[in-house]
């Protein structure tokens, strides 16, 4: 009688795309944050003399507790020993507390320094490191959760659609920081917009609470039979070839990515002479193309397989494009727009199949620190690409422009992001040996 019950929620398409729904709108807001700030470097530096090297600081600061004070990997151990309730409403307190602060720091001007940094720059980078932890727990909670609900039916449609609605969160945040700043005649309005969102995400989440909570009780036998996690199946994880194989991939093609984000406004200004109130629209065209991309290759994934083979056609097309970003010619909008097109195409790809295979290489009370892992190796990256792109800036890229001013030579930078993404495809076809051997069943399609 208890398995029917589970199966017949488990079959239930308008139980679990509830939920999808919920959480995915909770992740929507907090991706608006991640990125609000990204097409505001030419304004922070105009407005209060930010160097190309403190906005690289203050981007690194996104790792500042999840990498060097280990607390995303403690993240996913209170995740699998607490669940997905209690760890989630944390999570998105965390975001609250962090968007508060970052909004403090660039609504007024500091005087003097802190820690050999200046005191706004400090204000801000402590806040996107609270900010950080919460939106980097509340990722791993919301794939578990994922993996949890769709499990045996659409799940890398599933996890798709919740990158797409996340990435469009993303793709508002840079096409209209600008506008929204120029409109209200200050930094920091796009921040406290955000800050109103995160509020409203903590609702929905709470709505899946509720929702949760229900199933549970319709699985109380079967919950009871489960192996719980112990700290020690840490242990069995990082001994897990295919897992790390995963890790190294999604740091390397993330690096690519999002630090590449962070500069890709400042690239439209500096390279392809794009005004300042449009630099922001075309780096959106790569978040906006996920929205139906990701959604789409999942359900490739889920009904034909091909998971390693997905990943790696992806990884060989981040190195085409940041090698034409780079290139010396054809620096006009269009021929950017056009790269950007493609480069969501390519991150599309790879999360689509990257996410869902994880739970095929990891068991399921596992998950939640098998993800906290993954995304602390994807945030070392996020942490440390940044800082090393805004100090190859300062040393090596600054130009002097026609009306005096200094501008920025982009090409150094897109070669870096190129050679991460050689790296990636050299692992993703590691990754793909591996499935041949191990048997993951990585090119294997998800549903029964």
């Amino acid at each position: 009688m208890t398995e029917a019950i589970v199966r017949k929620l488990n079959d239930s398409r308008a139980a679990r795309w509830t939920v999808l729904i919920v959480v995915a709108f909770t992740m929507f807001c907090g991706y608006f944050i991640t990125d609000v700030m990204a097409p505001l470097m030419d304004l922070l530096k105009d407005e209060f003399h930010w160097t190309a090297s403190e906005y690289g600081l203050f981007n690194m600061a996104y790792g500042w507790l999840n990498v060097f004070l280990f607390m995303l990997i403690i993240g996913g151990i209170i995740l699998d020993k607490l669940g997905a309730r209690k760890t989630g409403i944390g999570a998105c307190v965390l975001m609250i507390v962090g968007c508060g602060l970052k909004y403090y720091a660039v609504s007024r001007g500091f005087e003097g320094e802190i820690f050999g940094m200046r005191t706004q720059v400090f204000y801000a980078s402590a806040g996107f490191a609270i900010f950080a932890l919460g939106i980097e727990m509340a990722g791993i909670t919301v794939t578990k959760v994922i993996a949890r609900w769709f499990k045996g039916h659409e799940m890398a449609l599933a996890m798709g659609v919740q990158v797409a609605v996340a990435r469009l969160g993303t793709a508002l945040a840079m096409s209209t920081a600008i506008p929204l700043t120029k409109h209200f005649n200050s930094l920091s309005a796009p921040i406290l917009l955000g800050l109103g969102a995160l509020c409203i995400g903590l609702i929905a989440y709470l709505v899946f609470c509720v929702m949760d909570r229900k199933l549970d009780k319709s699985i109380e036998d079967i919950k009871e039979e489960e192996e719980p996690f112990k700290v020690r199946d840490i242990l069995s994880i990082i001994n897990n070839k295919g897992f790390w194989l995963i890790a190294l991939l999604c740091v390397l093609f993330y690096s690519a990515v999002f630090p590449f984000l962070k500069y890709a406004t400042s690239l439209m200004i500096n390279k392809y002479n794009v005004a300042a109130n449009l630099a922001g629209t075309i780096p959106a065209i790569l978040p906006f193309g996920t929205i139906l991309l990701t959604p789409l290759f999942g359900g490739i994934y889920d009904k034909k397989g091909k998971g390693a083979t997905i990943m790696l056609i992806g990884a060989s097309m981040l190195v085409v494009i940041h090698a034409l970003f780079a290139a010396p010619f054809l620096n006009v909008w269009w021929f950017a727009t056009v790269l950007m097109i493609l480069l969501g195409i390519a991150f599309s790809l790879v999360p689509s199949a990257m996410w869902p295979s994880v739970p095929k290489i990891i068991p399921q009370n596992k998950l939640g620190t098998a993800y906290s892992l993954i995304f602390w190796v994807q945030n070392i990256g996020l942490s440390l690409v940044p800082l090393l792109i805004g100090s190859v800036l300062d040393a090596y890229c600054i130009v002097d422009l026609a009306d005096g001013k200094t501008g920025y030579d982009y090409t150094l930078p897109m070669v870096i992001f190129m050679c991460f993404g050689i790296l990636a495809v050299f692992v993703a076809l590691m990754l793909k040996n591996e499935d041949k051997i191990k048997g993951y069943g990585l090119e294997k399609p998800n549903m029964k």
